[in-house]
């Protein structure tokens, strides 16, 4: 997918010196078969590290190899200080995992002892304070670690996404949208690049786009094809094309040092005056394309889209977690896909879903604008809408924030899309996330989250947690059932 890290996975060996280095090479050789039997294509480093000049030519090669993420293998003990070193010098996310004991035979005379081994490996790396991936069973044979070492990979590629991302933004937040508030701060502490920019930097870029004709004509052709029968405004398209076009042409010229984009764009009030649409369904199909644009200039929201993309690999969409579903929405004996009636919501926005991740959609006018900015009147500056049912299936829902105090914070949840009709307008659907009711209460508005979420079209919670810890995000939220109470949650209530 455009504008995501491919991660190139090396894997290295370590040895302590007093077991055999060729203990090692052996298991180290089955683990790579067993890589390449799931699709893994990682890179083996001939070098194994006993010593911390060995950990120097090990980072040398996978330097040289172009290696952007690694796993450290004990085949056997290992040496803590060396292979923690290794980790400490590395130049993106690493992993340390063990070999497990084979038989009966192994334990006669070629026992590993790295199950012993990882312990010490975990000591030192919480003195050198690195934080590095260690799976759930981090002991085990080929075949049982392979696995993990693939999902290390999309763990990897979030790391890496964040790492290497600039999000761009145009405009502050919209009057009393305080929620939406970006400190900056913790975006720079992850390594995040931010850049902003005035609105009228954005009209500027816009009326420059216009004299690139051709290729906003082609543009408006793809927006033609993608909407077919339901492209209600044909006249807009133009419009919109420009603005992908001058949204596209500024991403490329200002990345700089960074590799990967997002945005968060104002979008409301003034813009519909100044631009003549909306820009929801241009949003939409740039998030299609790989570069998530948030709404409200919302920053982290736009970093959250992006994370979860680099977790699925798919478009994601940015939605207001916004209102309850009504009894008669729900058709008799509907399955909520182990949620309750009470932890059912609709996440629903003005149209910014790309058209892959909907049920149904149209290119429609926004209705609360239409309201508010045309008296009602026949919609003019307020269409530009991709508008429709989101497409049911699983759900990941999840935002990375940073608070007014400068700290991180996150919440995950997964769930289902469910395959009702909202019966309402925007991109919208009804979210079932099982215990939902309480990690409402207790995570998103007991610890300041706003309304704003990010969700993905899998189920990309496990993934999320790693890496978001990886980060070093310590406060992670997740829906719990009511036999583990949440802080300060009152139990007399809970369990009355």
């Amino acid at each position: 997918m455009l504008n995501t890290p491919t991660v190139k996975l090396g894997i290295v060996g370590v040895s302590r010196n007093c077991f055999p280095a060729a203990l090692t090479g052996k298991r180290l050789g089955v683990l790579m078969k067993c890589l390449a039997g799931l699709g893994v294509r990682a890179q083996r480093c001939s070098v194994i590290i006993e010593t911390e000049d060995h950990a120097v030519a090990a980072l040398a090669e996978l330097a040289q190899k172009g290696c952007n993420a690694a796993v450290v293998y004990l085949g056997n003990f290992g040496p803590e200080g060396p292979t923690t070193l290794f980790a400490q010098r590395f130049p993106g996310p690493v992993m340390a995992c063990a070999a497990a004991e084979e038989d009966k035979q192994v334990l006669a005379a070629d026992r590993g002892d790295a199950l012993c081994g990882m312990l010490n490996v975990g000591y030192n790396l919480n003195l050198r304070r690195l934080r590095v991936y260690v799976p759930q069973a981090p002991v085990g044979l080929p075949a049982a670690l392979a696995p993990k070492i693939a999902a290390f990979q999309d763990i990897a590629r979030v790391v890496i996404g964040v790492k290497n991302l600039k999000i761009f933004g145009f405009g502050p937040r919209p009057q009393d949208f305080l929620a939406c508030n970006a400190p900056v701060q913790p975006l720079y502490d992850l390594g995040v690049e931010v850049m902003e920019n005035s609105e009228l930097d954005l009209l500027q870029l816009f009326r420059k786009a216009a004299e690139n004709k051709a290729r906003v004509r082609r543009v408006a052709g793809e927006m033609a094809k993608e909407l077919g029968p339901s492209c209600a405004y044909p006249d807009l398209l133009p419009k919109l094309a420009q603005l992908e076009v001058a949204l596209t042409d500024f991403a490329e010229a200002n990345l700089g040092a960074c590799k990967y984009a997002a945005f968060g764009d104002k979008c409301w009030p003034a813009f519909e005056f100044e631009f003549g649409f909306a820009p929801c369904y241009v949003n939409s199909r740039m998030a299609g394309k790989g570069i998530p644009v948030a709404c409200e200039v919302d920053l982290y929201g736009a970093m959250s889209e992006y994370m979860i993309q680099c977790a699925s690999q798919e478009p994601a969409t940015l939605l207001d977690i916004n209102n309850s579903v009504p009894d008669d929405v729900l058709p008799p004996r509907a399955d909520l896909k182990g949620a309750t009636k009470e932890d059912l919501f609709m996440g629903f926005h003005c149209g910014n879903t790309c058209s892959s991740c909907m049920k149904t959609c149209s290119l429609k006018f926004q209705l609360i604008m239409n309201r508010l900015m045309e008296n009602g009147q026949a919609p003019d500056i307020s269409r530009g809408t991709l508008e429709g049912q989101i497409k049911p299936g699983p759900t990941t829902m999840f935002r990375l924030q940073g608070t007014p105090d400068c700290k991180l914070r996150a919440y995950i949840g997964e769930g289902e899309i469910l395959d009702i009709d909202p019966c309402s307008f925007g991109a919208i659907g009804i979210v079932a996330v099982p215990n939902f009711l309480r990690f409402y209460r207790h995570v998103l508005i007991a610890k300041g989250f706003p309304h704003h979420g990010g969700f993905g079209f899998k189920k990309v919670g496990k993934t999320l947690f790693e890496a978001v810890k990886l980060l070093g995000v310590e406060d992670i939220g997740v829906p719990l059932p009511k036999s583990l109470p949440y802080p300060g949650e009152n139990p007399f209530e809970l369990f009355g």
